[in-house]
C-alpha cells in the first residue's frame, strides 16, 4: 500500500492510543472515560467540527475541498464482560471488563487518522469519523445513523475495519456482498395450562409444544430456505416445568437467527411465525415471540468493495463470510460502504475474539492506518 511508509512513522502514536484506551474498557453505552480520554486527544487535531452523540459517541469532520464526496470512518468504543488476566503491562483497570475485541485497536487507528489529517489540511473531501458505541450489546450504529451521524456533510461512502486473530498480520480481507450474517435474538413463550400429570386431558401442555416447536423448528432451514442461501437457526436455552409430576402451564426458548440476506431473514421469522400459530392451535396454548438485538447482514457495495481491493494492493486477501454480525450493517443500510478484515495472527498472537486471552501487535494497526488515509487520497 502506497501509504503504509507515512502511516508506520505514527506507530509510536497508534501503539500509546491503544494501549491508553485498552487500560480503560467499559460497557456499551457507559463509555464516559474512553470518550473523554477521545474527546482530549481529538481537540488537539484541530478538527473543522466535533459533536458529541448519543451521550457516548463522538463524530469528527475534516472539510476538504469539496471535488469529491464525503467519505466516512467508524470505529466502535465498547468493550466486554470478560476478566482479563494478570500479566498485561497495559492490563484493565476495571475489573470483569476487557478490550477483548480489538476496539481499543478501532479506535487508536481512527485517533490517529485524526492527526495525520490534522498534518495534511489539503484533502480532496471531506473526512468523517465517527467513534460509536455499543457495538457488543443494543447496535449503536443504528441511533448514530437516525442522530444524523452521515448528514452535513452527506456521506457517499463508509468503511470499517475489524481486527481478526485468524488472518495473517498485515492482511486486508474483504469480500464483495455479505461479509458477516444478519442476527437477531428471538425469544418464543408458549403458555399452557398447569394440571396433575395423571389427569393431562384437564392441562394443556406447555412442555409438549415447546418439544414440537423445537424439532419442528429446523425444518425451516432444511425444508423452506433454499439449500443455496446459508442460514441458522439455533435454541440455546430452554425452561420449562416446576414439578415432574404436573403438566408445565409455561415454557420458555431462547434462541439466534443468522443468515447472509436480509430477505431471507425476513422469510424466516414469517416461517416462525406461522410455526408459532399453527402449535397454538393444535396444542390450545398461547405463542409468542419476541425479537431483540436485530443487525442485518454486513454486505458489501460492489465498487466499495473494489476501493479497498485496489487500495490494499499486494495486502488484500479475498475473506471468507462469517455467520458472526456487526452493527456496521446499519451504515451500509444508508450509504453505500465496505467492511474489511484487518489481520493481526502471528507467532505470539491467535486467540480468538471474546477470549480473555486475546491481543495482538500494535504493528497490525500500521496497515489499517494506510488503508484509510489511502481511501482518502487514491485516484478512482
Amino acid at each position: 500500500m502506497r501509504y503504509e511508509e507515512t502511516a508506520l512513522r505514527y506507530l509510536p502514536d497508534l501503539t500509546a492510543h491503544r494501549r491508553a484506551l485498552h487500560r480503560i474498557p467499559e460497557r456499551g453505552n457507559q463509555e464516559w472515560e474512553t470518550k473523554q480520554y477521545l474527546l482530549d486527544c481529538l481537540v488537539r487535531c484541530r478538527p473543522d467540527e466535533l459533536t458529541e452523540m448519543l451521550d457516548t459517541g463522538i463524530r469528527c469532520v475534516f472539510r476538504g475541498n469539496g471535488s469529491k464526496g464525503a467519505i466516512a470512518f467508524r470505529a466502535d468504543m465498547d468493550a466486554l464482560p470478560v476478566e482479563e488476566p494478570e500479566g498485561c503491562p497495559f492490563g484493565s483497570v476495571h475489573p470483569g471488563r476487557m478490550h477483548a475485541c480489538g476496539h481499543d485497536g478501532h479506535m487508536a487507528m481512527l485517533l490517529t487518522l485524526a492527526q495525520f489529517l490534522s498534518e495534511h489540511r489539503n484533502l480532496p473531501r471531506d473526512v468523517v469519523l465517527i467513534f460509536q458505541p455499543a457495538e457488543e450489546t443494543t447496535g449503536g450504529a443504528d441511533r448514530m445513523v437516525k442522530a444524523g451521524a452521515l448528514l452535513n456533510p452527506e456521506v457517499c461512502e463508509i468503511y470499517g475495519l475489524h481486527m481478526m486473530p485468524d488472518v495473517p498480520l498485515g492482511t486486508i480481507a474483504c469480500v464483495k456482498g455479505p461479509i458477516m450474517a444478519s442476527t437477531c435474538e428471538i425469544d418464543v413463550r408458549f403458555d399452557g395450562q398447569a394440571s396433575h400429570g395423571a389427569a393431562p386431558h384437564l392441562g394443556r401442555d406447555a412442555i409438549l409444544a415447546s418439544a414440537y416447536f423445537l424439532t419442528e423448528l429446523q425444518s425451516i432451514i432444511s425444508r423452506r430456505i433454499d439449500p443455496a442461501e446459508r442460514a441458522v437457526v439455533t435454541i440455546g436455552h430452554m425452561e420449562a416445568g416446576r414439578i415432574r409430576n404436573t403438566l408445565a402451564d409455561e415454557a420458555k426458548l431462547e434462541g439466534i437467527v443468522r443468515t447472509y440476506s436480509n430477505d431471507v431473514f425476513d422469510k424466516i421469522e414469517v416461517l416462525i411465525r406461522s410455526l408459532i400459530s399453527g402449535i397454538e392451535a393444535g396444542f390450545d396454548v398461547r405463542g409468542t415471540l419476541t425479537k431483540h438485538v436485530y443487525y442485518p447482514c454486513t454486505c458489501n457495495d460492489a465498487a466499495a468493495f473494489e476501493r479497498v481491493r485496489r487500495t490494499a494492493g499486494e495486502r488484500f486477501a479475498e475473506a471468507v463470510p462469517r455467520m458472526t454480525a456487526e452493527d456496521f450493517s446499519y451504515y451500509q443500510l444508508a450509504c453505500p460502504g465496505a467492511f474489511a478484515f484487518l489481520g493481526c495472527k502471528d507467532e505470539r498472537y491467535g486467540q480468538p475474539l471474546h477470549s480473555p486471552l486475546f491481543g495482538f501487535d500494535e504493528h497490525a494497526l500500521v496497515y489499517g492506518l494506510a488503508l484509510y488515509a489511502g481511501l482518502i487520497f487514491e485516484e478512482d
